[in-house]
């Protein structure tokens, strides 16, 4: 018994009349009644009475028409999804981002990705580096969006865009613009950090700017996510160097301070990934 065998069949059941299935189905008469045959001699039930002028349905062929007919079409649902999935049209894609995307780059995306493919179910992750690079080597993310410059040779890596880095403040601070800010003005300025590994090349930039207005907070805060340290800046616990796309979160009590160091956002992904589904989503990038 085969796939075809039980189109016949049900094509069949529905006609009761040979010479008319066997022209929808472009097949011959006598094809057509050995492959009927031979079913029912592979499966030991009758499945039509037939005389020269009549074909009907035996109560076996009935209940059988009413079974395989549902299994064929959720059959036929089944080779359709697996189409989508070998084209890459359907499935899953994991997604790691940073929080200051959330409102910038990552809406547009995920607007495009759903668009061009409506069956594809996104999973979206935000994580600190090390996490996200570990995730992304084991298979646990198949795409990365990253402020860190890849150092793992498995991993490939496309620069999307950059941005300036803003000193982030409540609204009422008393730092206007940036020729407010001096090595003076900062010192009892106490800030709110990311953490993360030193050596990360996001981090390597913040070190910069600290540097250059020579700062050296005796007394600070770290926290992983930019949206959580925006929250304390709002309740007057400090001020901020973070990503200028954080401006576009609609955040009120907090202002920006554009700083002349930027930020550089990648995508990153597995080398030599079989994946259709990820080799869509890059094409669309």
């Amino acid at each position: 018994m085969d796939l075809q065998q039980l189109k016949y069949f049900l094509a069949l059941a529905k006609e009761l009349h040979f010479w008319n299935t066997s022209a929808k189905m472009n097949i011959t008469q006598s094809a057509l009644s050995r492959h009927i045959q031979s079913l029912e001699n592979e499966l030991g039930v009758q499945l039509f009475y037939r005389d020269k002028r009549n074909v009907k349905l035996t109560p076996a062929g009935k209940f059988l028409q009413e079974k395989w007919g549902e299994e064929l079409s959720q059959m036929e649902s089944f080779h359709q999804l697996a189409r989508q999935i070998h084209l890459g049209e359907s499935g899953t894609i994991r997604i790691a981002h940073p929080d200051s995307i959330s409102s910038s780059v990552l809406p547009d995306f995920v607007k495009k990705v759903s668009a061009a493919f409506p069956r594809l179910n996104l999973e979206l992750f935000q994580l600190t580096n090390e996490i996200q690079e570990d995730y992304l080597k084991n298979y646990k993310i198949d795409l990365a969006f990253s402020r860190d410059i890849n150092t793992y040779s498995a991993i490939n890596e496309k620069k999307l865009c950059r941005e300036n880095l803003s000193f982030v403040l409540p609204e009422n601070h008393h730092f206007k613009t940036l020729a407010d800010i001096t090595e003076e003005t900062l010192k009892e300025q106490k800030f709110l950090l990311t953490t993360g590994d030193d050596g990360s090349s996001y981090n390597l930039l913040v070190q910069e700017v600290l540097d250059f207005y020579k700062i050296n907070p005796g007394s600070y805060i770290r926290c992983e996510f930019g949206s959580t340290i925006i929250s304390l800046i709002k309740n007057g616990l400090g001020i901020s160097i973070l990503p200028h796309s954080y401006h576009l979160h609609q955040n009120t009590g907090i202002r920006f301070i554009p700083l002349p160091f930027l930020t550089d956002l990648y995508i990153q992904w597995r080398k030599d990934d079989p994946n259709p589904i990820l080799k869509n989503i890059l094409e669309l990038v």
